[in-house]
């Protein structure tokens, strides 16, 4: 039987039960997801799946990412509420492709762990799933494990078995309208052009989920903590002096009362030159470098080769030694006497993040 695999979450109960009521038939994985948006997230949901199959002893298979067809398939149907006529077309894709498969392999049964997500219509599955016996003799096993107290026991399951729980479905519209209603950052939509990992991203996510494979490869003990913290994104931000655009680095919690000021250097202390308008600071490169015990030999490489952002809050507490500063810290080449112009517009908002507890 080919199993259709949308998360870890929803397949690991699934193929738990579907193997003790199937014992005598081989179940193959098959995670075929273009729905799931940005990719880092699809990367994610797939290394915890290769995770759970591992453990259950379930063959897997993945499929393409054409995220492209998957747009092009639901063109029209963006704004469809969630078990709308996008969701139904989305089944349709992909249990279209399981089917496929199924043929490819030889066999002749297939079923989807969707089955198993309460935010998915059961009802539009089987219609889906039912389609494609006529055109492609391939049987639908429409099992219900939700019932019964199903829901509660996969989910303390997973619990149990530490799998990521995703907080969104997978595609950018069903996003999109969830972090709207909830007035949060779409930050899941946001990677820094010099690809610094940020604190709460699926980049910093990918990072933890893969030590923890081979934290259990190596037999180590270890636990996932979750923890509220102030995250922190830079959404745009420039320098000019005299009028012209220069290389800066603005370091991390960096904000403004608006999104512009501008302002001369009132004073000098220690290599900090102190703008006279909303406590900014500003710092020569030889300054950071020498702070950082770095080598940068401009801004410019700087941007490209970015700091990590722990030593960016590192550096941070080394110019103010002062935990709870918002004021903006930027990085120039040197330090001139002139006008600054300092444009930033930034966020910071009230977030969770996963840590790892080695033992």
């Amino acid at each position: 039987m080919i199993v259709h695999i949308c998360c870890s979450v929803d397949s690991h109960y699934f193929l738990k039960r579907l193997k003790a009521l199937y014992p005598n038939e081989k179940l193959i994985g098959f995670f075929y997801d273009p729905n799931i948006h940005p990719y880092s997230e699809y990367r994610l949901r797939l290394i915890d799946v290769k995770r759970s199959c591992d453990m259950l002893g379930v063959e897997l298979i993945e499929g393409d990412y054409d995220y492209l067809d998957w747009l092009e398939a639901v063109k029209g149907l963006e704004n469809e509420p969630e078990k709308g006529k996008r969701c139904s077309v989305c089944f349709d894709t992909r249990l279209e492709k399981t089917a496929l498969k199924a043929k490819e392999l030889g066999e002749d049964k297939i079923t989807t762990t969707l089955l198993m997500s309460p935010k998915k219509s059961s009802k539009q599955l089987k219609i889906a799933g039912d389609a494609l016996k006529e055109k492609y003799g391939v049987k639908f096993i429409a099992v219900d494990f939700r019932k019964g107290g199903g829901t509660q026991e996969q989910f303390a399951l997973a619990k149990k078995d530490k799998l990521y729980h995703q907080n969104y479905c997978g595609c950018i519209y069903a996003l999109t309208k969830q972090r709207l209603v909830q007035e949060r950052l779409l930050d899941e939509l946001m990677s820094p052009i010099s690809k610094q990992i940020l604190p709460g991203s699926i980049e910093e996510r990918i990072e933890l989920y893969s030590k923890r494979v081979k934290l259990e490869q190596g037999k180590k003990e270890y636990k996932i903590i979750r923890e509220k913290f102030l995250n922190y994104r830079l959404l745009n931000a420039f320098v000019k002096e005299n009028k012209k655009t220069i290389p800066s680095y603005f370091i991390a919690y960096s904000t403004l009362r608006s999104t512009y000021t501008k302002g001369k250097i009132a004073y000098e202390n220690d290599g900090v030159y102190y703008l006279n308008k909303d406590e900014i600071k500003i710092v020569a490169l030889k300054k950071a470098n020498e702070l950082l015990g770095s080598s940068y030999k401009s801004v410019k490489e700087m941007l490209f080769c970015p700091l990590s952002f722990e030593k960016e809050i590192s550096l941070r507490e080394k110019i103010i030694r002062n935990f709870y500063s918002l004021s903006t810290i930027v990085i120039i080449d040197e330090v001139k006497d002139a006008t600054f112009e300092i444009f930033c517009k930034s966020k910071t908002y009230s977030d969770v993040r996963e840590n790892l507890v080695i033992f």
